[in-house]
C-alpha cells in the first residue's frame, strides 16, 4: 500500500454533501478517505433533487458513486445488495476539467431497497484521475422535505461533456474491520441500480445529457 500512496497525485475533495471528516490527502486511496465509522451528526439530504458537488485537481477523470443503507457501513461489503453487487446510485462516467463540478442526483428514482424518507444512508464517491481510485464518503439522513442550503453553490468550472464508462470498483484498500477485499465490474445494464440511475434519469446513457447540461 505504501507504493500506492506514493504514486497517487490526482486528488478530489467532496464539497457537498459534507464528507465524514476533513480531507486527508494520504488516506484518499482508502475506504472513505480513512474514516471508518459513520458520523453521528448526519446531513439531512433530499430524497429527490439532491446534488453532488466536488473539486477536481485532475484534468481528466472518472467518477461514480455507491450507496449503503445500513446504519454504520464501515467496509466495502456493506455497500453491496443481497446479490453481492455494489448498490450504485451514480453510474461511472468520464469527463475533463479541473475545479468545481456539480451534478444533480435523484436517489428516490434509484430503485435501491432502503432508499426512502427518514433512512440513514452513506454515499461513497469513487474518483479516478488515472493513477488509482480515491474514496470519500458522506453520511446522510434522507428527507422528502429537505432542500439544498442556499449557501451551497452548484457550479461547474468547464462545459465538458461526460461519457459513460465501464469501470471496476477495486475496493482493495479496505478498512481494518472489512472481512475481505472485493471487486465488481460495473457497466450499463449490469444491475438494476445502473439501469435506474439515481440522477433523475432512467438509463446510464442519460449521464451524457445530464452532465453536458452542467448547472
Amino acid at each position: 500500500m505504501a507504493g500506492l500512496l506514493t504514486v497517487v497525485s490526482a486528488h478530489f475533495q467532496l464539497q457537498y454533501p459534507p464528507p465524514r471528516g476533513e480531507f486527508v490527502e494520504d488516506q484518499e486511496p482508502h475506504f472513505c478517505d480513512g474514516y471508518v465509522d459513520a458520523v453521528s451528526n448526519r446531513t439531512s439530504f433530499p430524497t429527490s433533487k439532491g446534488i453532488i458537488s466536488l473539486n477536481s485537481e485532475h484534468p481528466q477523470w472518472t467518477l461514480g458513486g455507491i450507496i449503503a443503507t445500513v446504519q454504520d457501513p464501515n467496509n466495502f461489503n456493506l455497500f453491496h445488495d443481497s446479490n453481492g453487487n455494489f448498490q450504485q446510485f451514480l453510474p461511472f462516467f468520464e469527463t475533463t476539467g479541473e475545479g468545481a463540478f456539480c451534478i444533480n442526483i435523484d436517489l428516490a428514482s434509484s430503485g435501491i431497497s432502503g432508499v426512502k424518507d427518514g433512512a440513514n444512508v452513506t454515499l461513497q464517491l469513487i474518483f479516478d484521475g488515472g493513477d488509482g481510485q480515491l474514496y470519500q464518503c458522506a453520511d446522510l439522513t434522507l428527507s422528502d422535505s429537505a432542500t439544498i442550503p442556499s449557501s451551497v453553490a452548484c457550479k461547474n468550472a468547464t462545459n465538458s461533456v461526460a461519457t459513460p464508462v465501464s469501470t471496476t470498483v477495486e475496493a482493495t484498500a479496505t478498512s481494518p474491520s472489512s472481512s475481505s477485499p472485493s471487486s465488481t465490474s460495473t457497466s450499463a445494464g449490469s444491475n438494476g441500480a445502473l439501469r435506474n440511475v439515481a440522477i433523475g434519469a432512467s438509463s446510464l446513457a442519460s449521464v451524457v445529457a445530464v452532465v453536458a447540461a452542467l448547472l
